[in-house]
């Protein structure tokens, strides 16, 4: 196995290391959260559990970006957007403050 850029282990096909119900996820963290979200959503914590959502980050009808989240959910009644981040690059950073300033969604990490 070899490891990318951010320690992420990929076999020789270039594919993540960590598979969970057959969803290869980026990173061993992120694995990890799928695994407690879905047991969560299983005894009816959450619900509505979605994998890899996109959200449009458009200025003035203007598409600057598409931004892709880890996990998003609903926990008493309120929509939750979760990112498993172990390093925060400039790129999510700026994503981060669109995604609040155009959605009013602040994105949580773990």
């Amino acid at each position: 196995m070899r490891r990318s850029k951010y320690g992420v282990r990929t076999d020789k096909a270039g594919k993540e290391a960590r598979t969970v119900d057959n969803v290869c996820f980026h990173s061993k963290k992120e694995a990890t959260r799928y695994t407690e979200l879905k047991l969560a959503q299983t005894v009816g914590m959450i619900s509505d559990l979605e994998l890899q959502p996109s959200f449009d980050l458009k200025v003035n009808g203007i598409l600057i970006c598409r931004y892709k989240a880890d996990f998003r959910y609903r926990q008493d009644r309120q929509q939750v957007v979760e990112d498993a981040k172990g390093f925060k690059t400039p790129e999510y950073r700026r994503n981060k403050n669109l995604m609040l300033a155009i959605h009013g969604i602040e994105i949580q990490e773990v």
